[in-house]
């Protein structure tokens, strides 16, 4: 026979999962209309407001209440919560008054996530990095299966191998950035270390050949995603002389933006990307510099059209 506290949790399960009929949530916990109609009670009393709908069947849904009453999440949704709470703890979610309540929601999690489910979240927690916060214009998102995650996170830290699409490759870490993924990894094919989007990645199986894990590329691993990205990671990329000396241009943008490099004491080559020419044409105005485009002649197409459209909505 069930006991009364595990029925009741499997009852608040099922309410929390929408409207449910008394005959369904009496089928389904094997239990008659009489002890249905206690455990609602129970609940009720322990400050969950189940809300009784009238009808030839009637039924019962979980409303909103004065407190906040304790919340059952199953394995996925709770390993969910507490990757979305990482991610968020590096301070970049605007809200000033944010943080210690995500921390103390946090720990609470943590405490009572299950061992299995405690491993994953610590595997992804211990390699994954958060890249900065950017303001202004967003590419879209590139969302990520939270499996995908877990068996990268896995490999990383048992310094196994990975086929990424076919090709072999050495895990190193888990880079974050912008609501997208990025795995810092070693080409055994190209022998070159690659910053892969992970959304982009369309089979990955583990492996179960150990390696010895190489000097990085970089002591920073974020800064070498962000520097990558710029040059190579994104759909359309655009080559910019900008009329302003280098160490102007690098203290005004974003390492995601691109890559600087001097031509002179008055001008720098600026080698940036995105995946729309929009949002390129966007970042090259909000430097507040002069500047001519090299590259893609689609580019150029587009700022002009934008000069247009700029004189005009001045012209009186």
């Amino acid at each position: 026979m069930t006991s009364p506290t595990t029925r009741l949790l499997r009852l608040l399960t099922l309410l929390q999962e929408g409207t449910r009929t008394g005959r369904d949530l009496a089928e389904r916990m094997d239990v008659t209309d009489r002890t249905l109609r206690q455990d609602i009670a129970r609940l009720r009393d322990l400050g969950y407001p189940v809300h009784a709908t009238r009808g030839p069947v009637g039924g019962y849904r979980l409303g909103q209440g004065a407190t906040m009453p304790p919340l059952l999440l199953d394995d996925d949704e709770a390993v969910a919560v507490a990757v979305a709470m990482n991610v968020a703890a590096d301070g970049s979610t605007g809200i000033t008054d944010i943080q210690a309540n995500l921390e103390r929601a946090q720990s609470k999690l943590d405490r009572i996530l299950p061992k299995r489910l405690q491993r994953k979240v610590t595997a992804l927690r211990a390699v994954t990095d958060i890249g900065p916060a950017v303001t202004g214009s967003r590419e879209p998102d590139a969302p990520v299966p939270a499996e995908t995650l877990a068996t990268l996170a896995t490999a990383i830290r048992a310094t196994t191998t990975l086929r990424a699409d076919g090709a072999e490759v050495e895990p190193y870490r888990l880079i974050s950035w912008q609501r997208r993924w990025y795995l810092v990894a070693y080409s055994l094919e190209s022998h070159t270390w690659r910053a892969l989007p992970v959304a982009s990645i369309t089979e990955i199986s583990p492996g179960t050949r150990h390696f010895a894990p190489r000097p990085l590329p970089d002591t920073d691993l974020v800064a070498f995603v962000l520097r990558e990205i710029a040059s190579t990671g994104w759909q359309v990329h655009a080559r910019v002389t900008v009329l302003a000396p280098a160490e102007t241009v690098i203290a005004r943008i974003n390492p995601t933006v691109g890559v600087v490099e001097p031509v002179d004491d008055a001008s720098c080559l600026l080698l940036t990307g995105a995946d729309r020419l929009e949002t390129i044409a966007i970042y090259l105005s909000m430097l507040m510099m002069d500047f001519r485009v090299d590259s893609p002649p689609e580019l150029v197409t587009h700022i002009r059209t934008l000069a247009r459209r700029y004189a005009a909505a001045t012209e009186s």
